[in-house]
């Protein structure tokens, strides 16, 4: 069920049957040469809402306010200030817990928002919320994972590469230039290798100056419904367990029942 697609008595039933609210998060970035800005976002999305098909939960609408600054320098993308995305993120969280979800789960679509998205996790331990923040560590099980393996043709899977190019393919093919595909794989320059294992605000880009990582050339449309169908199946399970789980609640409540007094006087 999509957010804004429901009327408000609609809404207030979903709230009721689900508990459960699912916030899939991407950016607005440059995708090499070939895939549309949006891509994150839209993508995370898309699975985001056929998983809630297979399994009921409320989507919340297109988010792509997240850590994108190392790739300000391409044309087109979108960034906010830090201190503002951080709290317009919590102030989310807590609309989404207002309105009734006692359950949230952060879908994250693009790897720069890895760190941030714990952090925002964690940062929910601040203060006592009415809601419990969930985050799947990977968006593939082991099982499935050695199966996309095998449907895609090349190994590195990191930015605008097979994978993610043959899903937008089967989520939005008129939006895909696949002629504007590099005639060379994006590879890692190691430009920052002197530094040995460091990272930097400047290592992805110094990797990766395209803003291309992998080789999208051998992407269709039939590997991209394979994957997504991976990818919507694992999703629809943790929804499932999210749903089913009593134990975080409980563990959460203990924690700030303590947390007040954590001397016990």
């Amino acid at each position: 069920m999509r957010w804004e697609h429901l009327t408000s008595p609609e809404f207030a039933e979903a709230v009721r049957e689900t508990e459960t609210c699912i916030l899939p998060m991407g950016v607005i970035e440059k995708h090499s040469e070939h895939l549309p800005l949006g891509t994150d976002y839209l993508v995370v999305h898309r699975i985001a809402c056929l998983a809630a098909e297979r399994e009921p939960a409320v989507v919340f609408p297109w988010w792509y306010f997240g850590q994108v600054y190392n790739l300000r320098c391409f044309p087109g993308t979108v960034s906010i200030r830090p201190t503002l995305m951080l709290d317009l993120l919590l102030h989310i969280f807590d609309e989404i817990g207002r309105n009734g979800f006692r359950k949230i789960i952060l879908h994250n679509g693009h790897g720069g928002n890895t760190s941030l998205v714990r952090f925002l996790t964690r940062c929910t331990m601040w203060e006592e919320k009415p809601y419990s923040v969930y985050l799947p560590n990977t968006w593939l099980t082991g099982e499935r994972k050695a199966q996309a393996d095998a449907i895609c043709e090349t190994t590195q899977h990191e930015h605008a590469c097979e994978c993610e190019t043959s899903m937008s393919l089967a989520i939005h093919a008129d939006l895909v230039k696949m002629a504007a595909v590099p005639d060379e794989p994006g590879t890692a320059q190691g430009r920052l290798k002197h530094l040995g294992d460091t990272y930097t605000g400047v290592s992805w880009i110094s990797d990766y100056p395209r803003h291309y990582a992998g080789d999208a050339r051998p992407a269709t449309i039939e590997k991209g419904r394979k994957l997504l169908q991976l990818h919507v199946d694992t999703l629809a399970e943790f929804i499932a367990a999210v749903k089913a789980d009593t134990v975080t609640p409980v563990i959460q409540a203990d924690f700030f029942k303590h947390a007040e007094n954590p001397v016990g006087e």
